[in-house]
């Protein structure tokens, strides 16, 4: 008989993605969630796996053989209380990821305070293209695969190392539990202000990480991201690969988008990518993950060939559509450091003579504590306009952003009334770059059909 896995919180990207892996282990798996919609409902229901749209202590019964707690899971919850009361066999996600898969495989993981979906994605889709039958858990819909997760039939597995912490009753970050072999640090901001009292915190959880790796483990990081120099000084055991002008791996732009550009390797040409993605940022990550995948044993260039066909995750200058030449963008960014990079992106492809009219909702957690509120302004500088929402979920002022800034800029706590200023300035050959963590009151499509019908 097969064993019984319940998963309490089971919509969230990871731990869906953990339901998707368990099901293909063979477990019956069950779960339960007060949020559930597509696209993870759909992947979970047609992968065979049970949603229960509440937390009545009724689907405990009978006893599942484990119950695997989701992070965002907390005391006072029903199900969390019955579990412990009547002493039933609980664990977090990724304890039971790594106790049940990943102790057994090379784990390739893509940790960092940005990029991490995109450059777990790209090196997934790489070891694919080498026929490489990795198993992966990314925090998105890959492009590529269409699912976020499976188990994979190879030694190797990549996959999202998130910071934010395992549980409830384990407050170390998810990825101390992974193990890798091969490591990438991307970068390291403050971030997660809910969790993490300062950036020393953040850094930390990522020595935790890197104390844990194998000695013939390999830690690839950007020699210029101090934050990730200072983590590492802390200590490390494993063999460390810099990624940057003069050192083991570096790439150069070939056009100013950046959709072409060239990777050497102790300082030769040793392939070129040409692809669809934009911006800096992403050739960084594309780098990374060319040299993650190359510790793994595949060829140079036969990584640059893969990320000719590689699709980003939804919400990743995700165009939304365009309308009389004037298009919609959607991105994720919602961290200074991410909402100047997708900005820069975006005008590395349009130039400098059509406008960027930069939309932004604060949703983040960290955001709303306005931890980052006086460096938002500086991460907008290089969008023509500027509109800002004001969640009443804030307790300070976005008119603190729109103040700061030199450009034309307005704020409102209403999203009709701000779409309706958006497309009174909109013009012909413009671009409305929308950025939020969340759905942002489907403003999106508000804006497509007020420019349709204008």
């Amino acid at each position: 008989m097969k064993q019984h896995i319940h998963i309490l919180g089971i919509c969230g990207t990871f731990m869906g993605g953990v339901a998707i892996i368990a099901r293909e282990l063979g477990y019956k798996v069950t779960g339960s969630d007060t949020n559930v919609y597509p696209p993870m409902s759909t992947f979970l229901e047609k992968s065979g796996i049970e949603i229960i749209p509440h937390y009545d202590v009724s689907q405990l019964d009978p006893a599942p053989d484990m119950v695997i707690i989701g992070n965002a899971m907390k005391r006072g919850n029903p199900c969390v209380e019955f579990v412990l009361n009547n002493r039933l066999n609980f664990t977090s996600g990724p304890q039971w990821l790594h106790d049940h898969l990943l102790k057994d495989r090379w784990v390739l993981a893509v940790s960092g305070t940005h990029g991490k979906t995109t450059t777990t994605g790209m090196l997934a889709w790489i070891l694919d293209q080498a026929d490489i039958d990795a198993g992966f858990l990314i925090g998105g819909v890959a492009g590529n695969f269409g699912i976020s997760a499976r188990a994979g039939n190879s030694d190797f597995f990549v996959i999202e190392a998130d910071e934010y912490d395992s549980a409830f009753f384990d407050k170390r970050s998810k990825f101390v539990h992974y193990n890798p072999k091969t490591l990438i640090v991307n970068n390291i901001d403050f971030d997660h202000a809910d969790i993490f009292d300062d950036l020393k915190a953040i850094q930390r959880q990522f020595h935790h990480l890197i104390r844990a790796m194998p000695q013939n483990g390999q830690i690839l990081s950007a020699k210029a991201d101090q934050n990730v120099q200072d983590t590492l000084a802390m200590g490390n055991f494993s063999e460390l690969k810099f990624i940057g002008k003069e050192n083991e791996w570096f790439a150069e732009p070939l056009t100013p988008d950046y959709q072409n550009f060239a990777v050497y390797h102790y300082g030769k040409l040793a392939g070129e990518v040409h692809w669809q993605i934009l911006g800096a940022h992403n050739m960084h990550n594309a780098l990374m993950a060319i040299a993650a995948a190359h510790h793994a044993g595949v060829d140079i260039k036969q990584a640059c060939d893969a990320l000719a066909t590689f699709v980003n995750a939804n919400r990743r200058l995700e165009v939304k559509g365009t309308i009389n030449q004037i298009t919609v963008y959607d991105d994720f960014a919602h961290h200074p450091t991410a909402i100047k990079a997708t900005i820069e992106a975006l005008r590395g492809k349009v130039g400098k003579n059509e406008r960027i009219l930069a939309v932004l909702e604060p949703r983040s957690n960290t955001m709303k504590m306005g931890v980052h509120k006086d460096e938002i302004a500086p991460s907008l500088q290089d969008a023509d306009e500027v509109f800002i929402f004001q969640p009443d979920t804030i307790p300070w002022k976005v008119s603190a952003i729109t103040d700061a800034l030199n450009q034309p800029a307005k704020w409102s706590d209403n999203i009709d009334e701000l779409v309706n200023w958006i497309i009174e300035s909109a013009q012909p050959s413009d671009h409305i770059l929308v950025m939020s963590n969340g759905a942002f009151g489907g403003i999106h499509q508000k804006l497509l059909d007020k420019l349709t019908n204008r």
